[in-house]
């Protein structure tokens, strides 16, 4: 890694927690996440979601059919778990190589999550062919109880479902999705090395107060939704702190613009195009960027026992406006709009993808 006032040269990225959609959103932000991040693991949160070996295999194509040629990009796919999902499609997809790991939704927790875990004592069998093969588990850490308060329920699941999750089976490998409380980050930091969490570049740089600043802000609500000040400090803290256990996951989340406008607005912020320096805005303000590469390009694949990328990746200190608004084709042919995170601000850093091929990082 190399860094100054003015560059910073680290190994090509992955973003181990993305959103890519399918058809036409799928079309339209593909290239987004593969012309940064070498990797990336992609939620099976379709419809209907990725279940079985074969969905994920063609899924998988269709993210490559939506880039152009030449795009060096790898999608590692995930199972999403169902009570009813049989162990042996874990394992064959996992032995096949088409499975990187498995998603656990409570039900009604996300989008597209009404299908997921009820009870997770339910999928124990699922939880145990998992850690005996060594296949991540990746989940979203919320309750979906109605009672608890929404601010409250990654808390609650950290309590109430995690640790005793963790006490059932110690050898599973966990990442904790998304995480957004200050009891997120002192739990991973307090747990063995086979707990991880992912950082989004969003949770590092708003809290609540962003949804209702002049008026309801429906580009900013997510789920996990934003916390408090004193837990977007925590957040900021762990991501730049350079420990093992934090690593870099955009949860990139697109919908388009008539969704998240809607009455029921969607949850879900579409980061990826700017994801990167978003992130090294963030470390640069905290003093941190020479820890900017451990939490890209290095926690992460040490984590999941892969490679570490050897092609260098330049960012700049160059000034520039992230769009109002990012454009996409529908299947009718029709003009839709995302509007992407920092729409209208200033970002201090910028990829420069011309040098990414510069020489191979040793």
């Amino acid at each position: 890694m190399t860094t100054s006032h003015e560059k910073i040269v680290i190994r090509q990225p992955d973003d181990w927690h993305v959103h890519l959609r399918d058809g036409s959103l799928l079309d339209g932000v593909a290239l987004s996440t593969a012309r940064i991040f070498r990797r990336a693991i992609v939620m099976p949160n379709l419809q209907p979601p990725i279940i079985s070996v074969e969905s994920a295999i063609k899924y998988r194509k269709r993210i490559l059919d939506a880039l152009p040629k030449g795009v060096d990009f790898i999608p590692l796919m995930t199972a999403y778990l169902t009570e009813d999902l049989s162990p042996g499609v874990l394992e064959r997809g996992h032995r096949e190589g088409v499975f990187t790991a498995a998603k656990l939704y409570p039900a009604n927790s996300t989008t597209n999550s009404s299908e997921g875990v009820r009870d997770i004592r339910a999928i124990d069998s699922l939880l145990e062919t998992m850690e005996r093969i060594d296949m991540p588990l990746l989940i979203h850490g919320e309750v979906t109880d109605p009672e608890i308060d929404i601010f409250d329920r990654e808390e609650v699941f950290i309590d109430k479902c995690l640790s005793p999750l963790l006490t059932r089976h110690p050898a599973l490998r966990v990442v904790l999705e998304h995480i957004t409380t200050l009891q997120a980050v002192q739990f991973v930091e307090s747990s063995s090395e086979m707990v991880a969490a992912t950082i989004t570049p969003h949770h590092l740089h708003v809290n609540r107060n962003a949804l209702f600043k002049g008026g309801l802000r429906s580009d900013f609500y997510c789920l996990p939704v934003a916390k408090r000040e004193l837990h977007r400090l925590a957040l900021r803290q762990a991501a730049t702190s350079g420990k093992k256990c934090f690593f870099l996951g955009t949860d990139s989340a697109p919908h388009r613009r008539v969704d998240k406008e809607s009455s029921c607005g969607c949850a879900g912020i579409f980061n990826a195009k700017f994801a990167l320096e978003s992130y090294a805005e963030v470390f640069d303000d905290e003093g941190a960027l020479h820890h900017l590469e451990a939490f890209a390009s290095i926690n992460g694949p040490s984590f999941y026992g892969m490679p570490l990328n050897n092609t260098p990746m330049t960012l700049v200190r160059r000034s520039q406006v992230v769009p109002q608004t990012f454009q996409i084709t529908s299947e009718l042919n029709r003009k839709e709009y995302l509007v992407p995170f920092h729409a209208g601000e200033t970002l201090q850093w910028s990829v420069v993808l011309d040098e990414k091929d510069s020489k191979t990082v040793s």
